[in-house]
């Protein structure tokens, strides 16, 4: 005996009402995604200063609009107060401490030349010198070192950072979070609890 149809799905044959389907992709287009992560440590890497979406659009090489779809999510998740413009650090130090390995995780893939990160970038790469056997970088032809490669945290990172080095820090250490092996994490959790609170 097949089961009964649940919710709004559509009685004579099992398929999803467009009802259904709406409401899967709300609650898709309010997942946060990694690319809200990147908008909300630029904010924090401006400080207070005053920014536009433009401005984050050309900081970032990401389009204004999809900035404003992350700020968006990231108020949904309480990451962000739209109306006070600023970050909640305590809650995203949280997140990026206990989530953002399962939310976003990587690993270590083939190598190719790149920007380093994780253990490979500094703050940590002054402490965990000739940890690993390769280094860690993320995809670019226009980067100084061979290693393994990391996936970032969205496909803008590498620019974003080029002219960012507090941003840059801060996604390198994230990245010790998402690949690291656990002395690595504990380090990296320190210093980006320092540089978030």
């Amino acid at each position: 005996m097949d089961p009964e149809p649940v919710g709004d799905m559509d009685s004579c044959d099992g398929r999803l009402t467009a009802s259904a389907l709406f409401h899967i992709l709300e609650d898709r287009m309010h997942a946060l995604k990694a690319q809200d992560v990147v908008v909300l440590l630029k904010l924090i890497s401006l400080g207070i200063g005053a920014w536009t979406y433009e401005s984050l659009s050309e900081d970032l090489g990401i389009s204004a609009s999809q900035i404003h779809r992350s700020l968006v999510r990231a108020s949904g998740a309480h990451l962000y107060d739209r109306e006070d413009r600023r970050v909640h650090r305590r809650n995203l130090s949280e997140f990026l401490l206990h989530g953002v390995k399962y939310a976003f995780p990587a690993q270590p893939g083939a190598r190719s030349r790149g920007v380093p990160t994780g253990r490979s970038a500094a703050p940590l790469s002054m402490t965990l010198a000739g940890q690993g056997t390769f280094p860690l970088v993320w995809p670019s032809e226009s980067g100084e070192l061979i290693g393994d490669t990391v996936e970032p945290l969205h496909g803008c990172v590498v620019h974003a950072t080029s002219q960012d080095a507090l941003l840059y820090e801060l996604l390198a250490l994230i990245d010790s979070l998402r690949v690291g092996a656990a002395r690595e994490r504990s380090l990296a959790s320190g210093l980006l609890a320092e540089r978030l609170t």
